[in-house]
């Protein structure tokens, strides 16, 4: 198979960073659509990964952050900690880790990298962003986070890897 042309490496991963950093500028908003903006992202960070354009697909989560920085300062933090990157290592762990012993240490390591990217999280947007959380979320934070967090993580992770299969899928469709 002919490999694609350098231009529509950047074309393709232009048009998915435009996509993340306009949804991540939306997130600003309200905290529903902050959710939002970050998954969506992470989407359109899957657009450049699923022809296998790796830089493509790193300047697009570096460029989506700094074009939403001005809009959302301090809540785009969780988009460069965890959400941004995750496509990309679910990435190179579907390529190049093939051994089951490695592939659950992979797991375990990115549920910890997960937990302590939404603890840095809820750090920036609680003390320096201003967001509110109700009083049981308070009281129960580190449970919550680390108990659920895990869990969810889990689920999240295996739904991550279904998308990107429906992305490559999606994109293989584009003849170039």
């Amino acid at each position: 198979m002919k490999r694609p042309h350098k231009a529509f490496e950047i074309a393709l991963s232009a048009i998915a960073c435009a996509v993340a950093a306009g949804f991540l500028m939306l997130g600003s908003v309200s905290p529903l659509l902050l959710v939002t903006g970050y998954l969506v992202a992470a989407f359109a960070i899957m657009v450049p990964l699923s022809k296998d354009f790796w830089w493509g697909s790193a300047l697009c989560y570096l460029a989506a952050g700094l074009l939403a920085l001005p809009v959302s300062l301090w809540k785009v933090v969780p988009y460069f900690a965890f959400f941004g990157l995750h496509p990309i290592v679910n990435r190179i762990q579907r390529r190049f880790v093939k051994r089951k012993p490695l592939v659950v240490l992979c797991e375990i390591v990115k549920a910890a990298w997960f937990d302590l990217a939404m603890w840095l999280s809820w750090i920036v947007l609680t003390r320096m962003a201003g967001m509110v959380f109700p009083e049981y979320i308070e009281t129960y934070f580190y449970y919550i986070l680390f108990i659920g967090g895990t869990i969810f993580f889990v689920l999240y992770d295996v739904l991550i890897f279904a998308c990107q299969k429906s992305v490559d899928a999606i994109v293989y469709r584009i003849r170039k």
